[in-house]
């Protein structure tokens, strides 16, 4: 069974990752998630553990699992042990750190540590405004240089009221990315 690594930073699309967890298991895909402290404000960790029977992993899971020299690094196994990483949502600030190879977190250190030999795929989710500043084209021109595979956002009503792009994109288009990138057994 394929496993994929959702790794989920703090955008109010991170509500949708329940989604996303039950469509990978209908297609029979397995998967792991990973959120970053300041996306615990749209995620309810127990709810999806109990729900999915999946693991969900914190920068203090990070912390809590290395006590000794030796001993596994947890950024390092997770990213050994999936077969495809998904991005989704990936905030502004997130794909910043990103682009630039900050590893400031659980999320930023998988990322790193990805063998980038297996699919990366990114789903942006920010305002109109911030999509459209030309820094953001920069990013996602850096990411796509590295093999990353851009699932772009959409039009519609963003949280904040505003019209425009920037929304993530839908489940299904992810679901459809997805299984067009991973290798089943």
């Amino acid at each position: 069974m394929p496993h994929v690594l959702i790794v989920t930073s703090a955008s109010v699309a991170a509500i949708k990752i329940p989604n996303i967890i039950s469509e990978l298991l209908k297609n029979n895909i397995h998967s792991t998630l990973v959120i970053t402290e300041a996306s615990k404000h749209f995620i309810d960790i127990e709810k999806i553990s109990e729900d999915f029977k999946i693991d969900v992993y914190t920068d203090q899971n990070e912390w809590d699992a290395w006590k000794n020299r030796g001993d596994p690094v947890l950024h390092i196994e997770l990213a050994k042990k999936a077969d495809l990483l998904l991005l989704a949502p990936l905030s502004a600030n997130t794909m910043a750190k990103v682009s630039t190879g900050i590893c400031d977190n659980l999320l930023t250190c998988i990322v790193r540590a990805w063998n980038v030999s297996k699919p990366v795929l990114f789903c942006p989710s920010m305002n109109t405004q911030m999509w459209n500043h030309p820094i953001t084209k920069d990013q996602v021109d850096k990411l796509e240089s590295w093999g990353y595979i851009l699932i772009p956002p959409i039009v519609k009503t963003l949280m904040c009221g505003e019209y425009g792009i920037g929304a993530m994109a839908e489940v299904e288009t992810i679901i459809t990315k997805i299984i067009n990138n991973v290798h089943f057994q």
